[in-house]
């Protein structure tokens, strides 16, 4: 079975490949930032269980089942995804974690301390692509015991003009590149909003909509990429103490999405 999947309309392309959306074209241009470039070294991925650094909490994360080690954004993306469907306008993916299951942390040991990480509950974790149109829809179903801590942060990187003259709209908010660059590694919160519009140049604007996300984080240091990311909640400047106090629980299903549109 070929590891990349590919969606397609009249109009529109869309790459896959193992789970990460690696390519979104329109009328033959590119949308999605692409790996190998300079800056981030993926096109998307995922926040899960939880948000931010945990580093300054000593990796632990305090929950009901017990302590947790897990390292920044959390352990999903340690794990593989495995396709569930595919047809010429959807895929689906789903991956699986059994609670304490010791995973290997890939950033051990040049920018961690901790070599496994682990999390007391079991969840399934689906991501499914629909292309309708000029629109790409992304949907995350997350399933687990009722009342399990979490929080999910969605991290794809746009390509960009490499001109620094980007901006981006959100409620009524005009925010530029160097409003991003100023947030630093902090990223730039943009707080209860589920619509964002990125203004190019030389292409198409995007709109970016979000259900059950109601936050974004934008990040970059580099003129040619730019993560805009839904997130269930922004912990940079806080003093979060990744305890399930601090989190969302889990309804023990629960869905989010993401529609990015071609405007």
């Amino acid at each position: 079975m070929s590891s990349v999947e590919i969606l397609k309309n009249k109009d529109c392309k869309v790459i896959i490949e193992k789970g990460e959306l690696i390519s979104f074209q329109h009328n033959n241009n590119e949308y999605i930032h692409q790996k190998g470039n300079k800056g981030w070294r993926n096109s998307d991925d995922e926040m899960f269980p939880v948000i931010g650094p945990t580093a300054k909490n000593n990796f632990i994360v305090h929950t009901k089942n017990g302590d947790a080690i897990l390292d920044q954004h959390g352990l999903l993306r340690e794990l593989e995804y495995s396709l569930v469907s595919f047809d010429k306008n959807s895929a689906k993916f789903i991956k699986k974690y059994k609670k304490n299951t010791q995973i290997a942390n890939s950033k051990f040991p040049e920018k961690s301390s901790e070599e496994k990480l682990f999390w007391p509950f079991d969840f399934t974790f689906q991501k499914n692509f629909t292309l309708e149109r000029d629109v790409l829809n992304i949907e995350f179903i997350i399933e687990s015991e009722k009342g399990m801590p979490f929080m999910l942060g969605y991290h794809p990187a746009f390509l960009l003009s490499d001109s620094g003259e980007e901006t981006l709209e959100s409620n009524g908010v005009e925010i530029t590149l160097t409003d991003v660059y100023k947030a630093g590694s902090n990223a730039c919160p943009v707080l209860n909003s589920n619509k964002i519009i990125l203004k190019n140049i030389h292409r198409k604007d995007l709109e970016i909509t979000t259900k059950g996300f109601d936050n974004f984080m934008l990040w970059t240091e580099v003129d040619n990429m730019l993560c805009i990311e839904p997130i269930t909640q922004y912990t940079s400047y806080t003093d979060q103490k990744f305890s399930e106090k601090n989190m969302s629980l889990s309804d023990g299903k629960n869905i989010f999405s993401v529609a990015i549109k071609i405007l």
